[in-house]
């Protein structure tokens, strides 16, 4: 890597830091966030996410941490990492990457090289990004300054698959600008890049690997919901089918997340604004976004056929967030779970020794429970697959309910005769 590389990265969740922890290993770099919370937690060498230790971040020599913009003016460099939600009408909200954008363009110089890493539609970085950069620089676009796009590919919470052994795809806003934004990269990525035709194919090729896997999901929740009708343990069919060697080992559940649960979206999204109409895609989300009332209702049932009073009973929820050995609520699909059993008339306790307890409150006004006491449930429901619930057994669900109660397993973690009820 030159030396006079100074890259600046905005947004330091969960695909930010690790990038910035990576490059700061290898040349002077910038972590920037809004919140001056994160940026002071960082510097003490504490990352709410859990996704970089200490040690880690000790080992970034020349990574620095800031909230102030004009420290970024030093940067030729800018990678945006930044959220890209969707509203209550699942469109997408650009807000929060234009806004980083326009963070970029006050402090943007000839020569400077933009890089967004945040999943969006084919099109949005050219399209809705670089005017944004022209306006606010007064610069040209492909003269002044340029463009890339590396779609991150962070699985939150996977000690395995880490930023420098995952593939990384590349692109750049012109062929030579494009082996730039490559070499870049090729520093700190030990599995290697692969360097896409376009910034649109890139941006491309990342919204369809979620949207994939959301169809995969779909089905199987499907299959779930036909066979629960047949009285057939769909566990128990998809392990017969997962004997031959092309049957993918997809499972059914709540899909939730910052990925999966909303790119599809951003998809559809620009699929409609060209005048088609995806089927396929928006069948599967609204399969996976019915998820939620599903369970609740199935457990509403289990707890009807053993004579249970569902106004008025005590339910138990095991795990809030979107997926296991994870702190991250973004877009967690629990909350659908929990809302529905309420619509029943069910006091409903959340308990997840993961999940910040305040950040719960803020997103969702939920207060966890900290230590759910025995023999108190009517009801208790594992929805996120915890380590630390899986090493207790089922016989430690089973013992925060009543003399009467239901367990429901809704990962599949135990066998089909420790609960009453799984999907």
């Amino acid at each position: 890597m030159k030396t006079e590389t100074t890259i600046a990265i905005i947004g330091l969740g969960y695909v930010g830091l690790p990038l910035a922890v990576e490059f700061g290993k290898q040349c002077p770099t910038i972590g920037f966030d809004i919140n001056e919370g994160r940026i002071s937690e960082l510097r003490d060498g504490r990352d709410r996410t859990r996704e970089v230790k200490a040690s880690e971040l000790g080992k970034a020599k020349e990574l620095t941490f800031t909230t102030d913009v004009e420290s970024l003016r030093c940067a030729n460099h800018y990678i945006v990492t930044v959220p890209t939600p969707i509203d209550a009408h699942k469109r997408p909200d650009l807000t929060p990457l234009i806004k980083a954008t326009e963070t970029v363009g006050r402090v943007l110089k000839k020569g400077d090289i933009v890089i967004y890493e945040s999943t969006v539609y084919p099109g949005a970085t050219e399209d809705d990004c670089v005017p944004v950069l022209e306006r606010v620089s007064g610069l040209t676009f492909n003269t002044d300054f340029f463009c890339g796009y590396s779609p991150e590919r962070i699985n939150p919470g996977d000690k395995e698959h880490r930023l420098p052994n995952i593939l990384k795809v590349t692109s750049g806003s012109t062929p030579e600008i494009a082996d730039q934004v490559d070499a870049l990269y090729a520093q700190i990525i030990t599995a290697g890049t692969y360097k896409a035709q376009s910034i649109r194919v890139a941006e491309a090729a990342k919204v369809i690997e979620n949207t994939q896997r959301d169809l995969n999901i779909a089905l199987v929740n499907e299959l779930a919901i036909i066979f629960n009708k047949m009285g057939i343990d769909t566990q128990d069919v998809l392990e017969a089918a997962g004997t031959k060697w092309n049957f993918l080992p997809f499972r059914p559940g709540l899909v939730g997340g910052h990925c999966i649960g909303v790119d599809p979206y951003y998809l559809t999204h620009k699929a409609e604004a060209m005048g088609y109409t995806p089927q396929v895609i928006l069948a599967g989300r609204r399969i996976n976004d019915g998820m939620g009332a599903y369970v609740a209702g199935q457990m509403v049932k289990a707890m009807l056929r053993k004579r249970i009073q569902v106004d008025g009973a005590r339910i138990l929820v095991m795990g809030l967030a979107f997926k296991e050995n994870c702190p991250d609520l973004r877009n967690t699909r629990v909350v659908d779970v929990v809302e529905e059993l309420r619509d029943y008339g069910v006091q409903v306790d959340v308990h997840d020794p993961w999940v910040d307890a305040a950040e719960a409150k803020r997103e969702y006004g939920l207060e966890l429970v900290d230590a759910p006491e025995d023999n108190t449930y009517d009801g208790v429901l594992l929805a996120v697959a915890h380590d630390a619930f899986r090493e207790g057994g089922a016989e430690i669900m089973r013992a925060k309910g009543r003399e009467t109660h239901v367990f429901c397993d809704l990962k599949g973690v135990f066998g089909s005769e420790e609960s009453e009820m799984r999907l």
